[in-house]
């Protein structure tokens, strides 16, 4: 219990801004296990998001509100993975060859595609929130980090790192395995069934095979993924989520 307690607290203070695991030591091989609990922590952020939602909802139009959750998960994160986001979409807007969409994302000034991506994501997220049904909008607010968080389990597990130099991913991605695998995606599996019923296992077929697609077009156009590339999965499974919720209501 102590052990899985550190590791969820690894994963928060890595995945939010609040300083949970400052304490606590964070080798490699600790970080790669800890992403077991990454759709835990999504989960507890769809939480807290719910309980702004329930908090705010009687006091402001429900548009204020939408716009407000949005900036308050960007707040949580620290817009960690939107910055991820603008580096791939630069990267691989910016040049044709691996090596040159590779140097592009490693530039920390962000291009015209970065932005527009930034711009678009956002949006969506907002629009689509906006439209989900009041009567599972909770439920959405909650799978919807949880999900985004999952796919770079999933991507680490399943691809190799890239940049031969190393970097923040691959910590994570060169000791991730397994176990890490099977734990985040039990947890997405219950939080979906429980969350939505025989939806949620629709909604899991659905998240499979755009991480499918997501861990082919990488391992095909970079040869792998980076720290960068979990970030923009990231971003983009969580609006995948929120459109096939969507659908499916």
């Amino acid at each position: 219990m102590s052990r899985g307690w550190e590791e969820f607290r690894i994963a928060g203070g890595f995945l939010t801004i609040f300083p949970v695991a400052r304490e606590l030591p964070t080798e490699p091989s600790q970080l790669a296990r800890s992403m077991g609990l990454f759709p835990a922590v999504g989960l507890t952020i769809g939480l807290l998001l719910v309980a702004i939602n329930w908090a705010l909802a009687p006091l402001v139009p429900r548009g204020v509100l939408d716009s407000l959750l949005v900036l308050i998960m960007i707040v949580i994160t620290g817009g960690l993975h939107l910055d991820g986001m603008a580096d791939v979409i630069d990267g691989l807007a910016g040049s044709r060859d691996r090596e040159g969409s590779l140097r592009i994302m490693k530039d920390s000034r962000v291009g015209a595609m970065g932005a527009v991506s930034l711009m678009m994501v956002l949006l969506l997220k907002y629009v689509c929130l906006h439209n989900v049904p009041q009567v599972v909008k909770p439920a959405a607010l909650i799978f919807m980090p949880a999900a985004g968080r999952w796919v770079q389990v999933v991507l680490a597990c399943c691809a190799p790192y890239v940049r031969p130099e190393g970097g923040t991913g691959a910590a994570f991605v060169d000791h991730v395995g397994g176990r890490e695998f099977l734990l985040a995606g039990v947890t997405l599996a219950a939080a979906a069934l429980i969350l939505f019923g025989w939806r949620g296992g629709v909604l899991l077929l659905l998240l499979g095979s755009a991480a499918l697609l997501l861990l082919r077009y990488f391992k095909r156009r970079l040869g792998g993924v980076t720290g960068d590339v979990l970030g923009a999965s990231t971003e983009l499974i969580e609006v995948f989520t929120l459109l096939a919720v969507l659908t499916l209501y």
